[in-house]
């Protein structure tokens, strides 16, 4: 009974939640960045803030589309270290399953000393989105979560 009622509720409330995982190569020396959200609401967000109706599962143009993710995540998920802010270089999305993975770069990080993430993807989307961080660098992994409207965390390595 209880895994029924669990059920509905997660049905009538449903949950928003993006993941986000930053990764230092040292042998390159550049941060590799993944943002997933859930298609859907990516989708929604990227219509409304720029007034375009786009289809990520099958776009008609993929530059347009790939172009305004480009642009909605730099707008929304500024990296700095150090106190430099980082430049994000877009590489492109993939879906898997209900989720849009988004894919950058960032050249020229010799090393990861304090890494400040102000992550606010989908937050204007729905008061209630949570928003995951995992860093890894020098063979550790911290995480952390930020819960609209808390949308800045700090890790040093």
């Amino acid at each position: 009974m209880l895994h029924i009622l669990l059920f509905f509720i997660n049905f009538l409330h449903p949950f928003y939640v993006s993941v986000t995982e930053i990764r230092h190569n040292e042998r390159n020396k550049t941060l590799e960045v993944s943002s997933r959200m859930f298609f859907d609401d990516f989708e929604a967000a990227l219509e409304k803030q720029y007034h375009v109706k786009i289809d990520i599962l099958k776009p008609s143009d993929k530059k347009v589309v790939d172009k305004l993710i480009d642009d909605y995540i730099r707008k929304h998920l500024v990296l700095t270290v150090e106190g430099k802010k980082l430049t994000l270089q877009y590489t492109g999305y993939e879906i898997e399953e209900d989720g849009a993975w988004c894919y950058f770069t960032v050249s020229n990080v010799n090393k990861l000393g304090k890494l400040t993430v102000v992550d606010n993807i989908l937050f204007e989307a729905h008061s209630s989105q949570i928003n995951m961080i995992h860093v890894i660098a020098a063979g550790t992994r911290k995480s952390t979560k930020l819960d609209n409207p808390k949308d800045q965390a700090v890790f040093t390595f």
